[in-house]
């Protein structure tokens, strides 16, 4: 565990030299698109940098994603044991070795899904911009982060809202943007105590033809104070976090042309990602 959480430093590390030259060339390079120039620079600065904290990300579910790998795993096992002692009978059970073999391709099934959802993480692409349907980006944040949660005893409620249009972006990082506050708002419920912890991620038609996704923890919330100063590289809450982690979703966001912001509750705090949706303003 030791090793992980060192790895986990040191390649979060490895992006802070970034942060500060990213947050200046997004701005530069908006002055830069006004003007008609090419801003492919900011962009691949911006894919490097994301790269980073996805791997980082991984990193921190590394446990959970192991756990949740093994099962699907030491399933395939014991059917595969149980196909092969029906087929050692003098009499073999066809029904019971054909409901085996089905459930041994429901778990690889699980299994390559976990896979698949791990290296569209870990790849280091290009920015993509494509259609993306916001609920399926949950959908699978969800079931990345939702072991994570059950491990550490967080109630992971997933609200999505029908028929919402889809927005134009990176699909991958806007999965890392809602990875990152999914982990977030999970470290916030499990740390806090005296009722059950709870996570929510709801998805909602905003304003302006706009999509909205909101991310609330029942944590110790967040101080007044610091509801803007958290988007700021370095600045972080945590005792043992970096502060890059909402900095670089808020790069992303406005690379999206949305917004990200923080809200305080009584018990706990929201944060919310609102995307144009249909092609960015960028």
């Amino acid at each position: 565990m030791e090793l992980v959480l060192l790895a986990v430093v040191i390649v979060e590390a490895a992006a802070i030299g970034y942060l500060f030259l990213e947050r200046r060339q997004l701005r530069r390079d908006r002055a830069s698109r006004a003007s008609g120039n090419d801003a492919r620079l900011s962009g691949v600065r911006l894919d490097e940098i994301s790269h980073v904290h996805r791997v980082a990300a991984l990193g921190e579910l590394s446990a959970s994603l192991a756990h949740e790998l093994k099962q699907p795993l030491t399933a395939i096992l014991s059917n595969a044991q149980a196909a092969r002692r029906y087929l050692a009978q003098p009499v073999p059970d066809h029904d019971e070795i054909r409901q085996a073999l089905g459930d041994i391709i429901e778990d690889d099934n699980r299994a390559v899904d976990l896979i698949g959802r791990m290296r569209s993480l870990l790849k280091k692409d290009a920015f993509e911009p494509v259609s993306v349907d916001v609920n399926a980006v949950v959908s699978d944040v969800a079931r990345l982060v939702g072991n994570a949660a059950r491990m550490r005893h967080v109630m992971f409620d997933v609200a999505l809202t029908p028929s919402l249009p889809p927005v134009r972006g990176d699909r991958i990082q806007l999965q890392q943007v809602v990875l990152n506050l999914a982990i977030n708002a999970v470290e916030a419920s499990a740390a806090a105590s005296g009722r059950p912890a709870v996570v929510r991620i709801a998805t909602s038609a905003g304003s302006n033809h706009h999509v909205e996704v909101a991310v609330s923890d029942n944590g110790s919330g967040i101080a007044a104070a610091d509801l803007q100063k958290i988007f700021e590289p370095f600045f972080t809450t945590k005792t043992d976090g970096l502060g890059m982690g909402l900095s670089i979703s808020r790069s992303i966001v406005e690379a999206h042309g949305g917004r990200i912001w923080a809200e305080a509750s009584p018990e706990g705090a929201t944060v919310r990602v609102s995307l144009p949706a249909g092609d960015p303003a960028v």
